[in-house]
């Protein structure tokens, strides 16, 4: 199987300037949250930090209290 074959159940992984927008913070928050280790999961990818869409919104929908 080949890793360039599209899947209808995965997609592409997210960098820090998508979530970003996504959950409407600056880039520079998901940095200090991976630093303090409170933000959705991300995963090195080389040099480069991907998230998983999933991941994030697990963590969104977990973690995250939208009331305050």
């Amino acid at each position: 199987m080949s890793h360039n074959s599209a899947s209808p159940s995965r997609r592409a992984l997210a960098n820090p300037k998508e979530v970003a927008d996504y959950l409407g913070v600056p880039v520079p928050t998901l940095y200090q949250w991976k630093y303090r280790g409170i933000g959705p999961q991300v995963h090195k990818v080389g040099k480069h930090l991907r998230y998983r869409w999933a991941e994030v919104d697990a963590w969104l929908d977990h973690d995250v209290d939208l009331a305050s």
